[in-house]
């Protein structure tokens, strides 16, 4: 094979090539690192880098498979996480100036359970400042661009980790998503990315911005890949009491499995206002093509859906200012300016509204129980609008001018407010080139059968088989 080559394979079609001592998790690296040495430059995927770590991991796999110890898909398979996670022998940042915790001496649980499966870690990933921007647009460290069109936004927060994927600067990525940071970036970088139930996966070791509604989960460039990540990273953790109640399944075992019969509910409300005219007929085709695989496609009504994204506005805003209200008052020149004014929002919320925040958390969780215990599964679309210019963060929609950051996480934080799970898989593009995401939302711990139905969309479709046009 060509050098950069294996780089671009997925993890389900390379596993058994490894597995066979067909290729060997050296070439491989080496063909990952060759590839980031050529396109991470321009891209600005990675904060940091750390080859010699990587190309000695992968020595050391390679040693292992050959003396009989596979330990299943993942093993010798590059990957790289956001710039949250703790990584031993790495130094993360926040994609901030203000971070000084020198390089760590222990993984984030995710990152120790990935390594345990005989993934390597490459290097850390580009982020919206302190995870706190549905852009990516990070003035400290740099702006990770999208590899579809280098003017534009990666999307935020886990903004590097979208690029890397789609890039294929690494062959699956671990972002953190608080109110859409891992399926925005999906979205616009045209790969999947996968927000698992609140408590499936532990955040030990992740960077926190809201404890109530934080996730950390796998990008991949295709739904078989991130189930294979989030099989790895599922479970209980004692270091994460969210995860006590954490219900672990087989995440490939409906994998190719039909549709018939399935109930998937439409809530047009809300999630279908305003939408960018591209995005609005590719997700229509893309509710078509999920009627055609014998999916049962019917209208839903989410009637809490405003009163939702409120509660969640008031929960962040609120958690966030308590993790950085020291980093406000020692540093706050120090911010990027968007970060500082966000956190800002924080400073004159009461009690009283934060409790008034959780009461409409619970009846959002209640209420939305009722609605999948008609419809499993719901559609819409993952953002309202395509990727916005870095220069300007704008777009013209029609005769009105949309700002980014005001609207890309508009349809994607009510399951995080709930906590349930939801994917982000490629539909589309735009004329200009610009891909276009369709959100799957499921019941809590049912992520086997949310993989379902993205995986069956995605084997009737070629979307996900398009690739950045990219000079290498």
């Amino acid at each position: 094979m060509k050098s950069q080559e294996l780089a671009c394979m997925d993890i389900a079609a390379l596993a058994p090539l490894i597995k066979g001592r067909e290729v060997s998790p050296l070439e491989v690296m080496e063909s990952q690192l060759d590839r980031i040495a050529a396109l991470n430059p321009d891209l600005n995927a990675y904060t940091s880098l750390y080859p010699d770590m990587a190309l000695a991991a992968a020595k050391e796999a390679e040693a292992e498979i050959a003396a009989g110890s596979y330990r299943g898909p993942l093993h010798g398979i590059p990957m790289a996480v956001k710039d949250l996670f703790q990584v031993a022998g790495m130094e993360r940042t926040c994609g901030s100036r203000i971070l000084n915790e020198g390089v760590a001496n222990a993984d984030a649980t995710s990152v120790a359970r990935l390594r345990d499966a005989g993934a390597i870690m490459v290097g850390l990933l580009n982020l919206h400042e302190f995870a706190f921007g549905p852009t990516g647009i990070n003035p400290i460290v740099g702006t990770a661009l999208n590899p579809w069109d280098l003017t534009r936004v990666s999307g935020g927060s886990s903004s590097g980790s979208g690029c890397a994927t789609a890039a294929a600067l690494a062959m699956a990525t671990l972002g953190s998503d608080t109110g859409g940071s891992i399926r925005i970036p999906a979205a616009l970088c045209g790969v999947v990315g996968l927000k698992q139930t609140y408590g499936l996966a532990s955040r030990a070791g992740i960077y926190p911005l809201c404890e109530s509604l934080d996730h950390g989960g796998p990008l991949a460039r295709t739904v078989r890949d991130a189930a294979l990540v989030l099989q790895a990273i599922a479970g209980v953790d004692p270091a994460d009491p969210s995860t006590a109640q954490a219900r672990v399944g087989d995440y490939t075992a409906n994998l190719g499995k039909p549709l018939d019969g399935l109930r998937i509910g439409v809530p047009r409300d809300f999630f279908f206002d305003r939408l960018h005219p591209e995005i609005e007929a590719a997700v229509q085709a893309a509710l078509r093509v999920l009627d055609d695989l014998g999916a049962s496609v019917e209208e839903a009504v989410l009637p809490f859906n405003r009163e939702a994204v409120r509660g969640w506005n008031t929960m962040a805003m609120a958690e966030a200012m308590t993790v950085h209200e020291g980093h406000l008052r020692d540093h706050a020149d120090e911010l990027s300016p968007d970060v500082n004014e966000r956190l800002r929002l924080g400073e004159g919320l009461s009690a009283t509204d934060f409790i008034r925040a959780r009461q409409c958390q619970t009846m959002a969780r209640a209420e939305m129980a009722g609605v999948l215990e008609q419809t499993p599964i719901l559609a819409m679309p993952t953002t309202v609008i395509p990727p916005v210019p870095i220069a300007t963060g704008t777009m013209m929609v029609g005769d009105r001018q949309v700002t980014g950051w005001r609207v890309l996480g508009q349809l994607t934080r009510l399951a995080c407010f709930t906590g349930q799970p939801a994917i982000s898989i490629p539909c589309g593009f735009t004329e200009d080139g610009l891909p276009i995401g369709l959100q799957l939302l499921g019941g809590w711990f049912e992520e086997a059968t949310l993989l379902q139905a993205a995986d069956a969309f995605e084997q009737a479709t070629e979307w996900h088989k398009r690739r950045p046009p990219l000079k290498v």
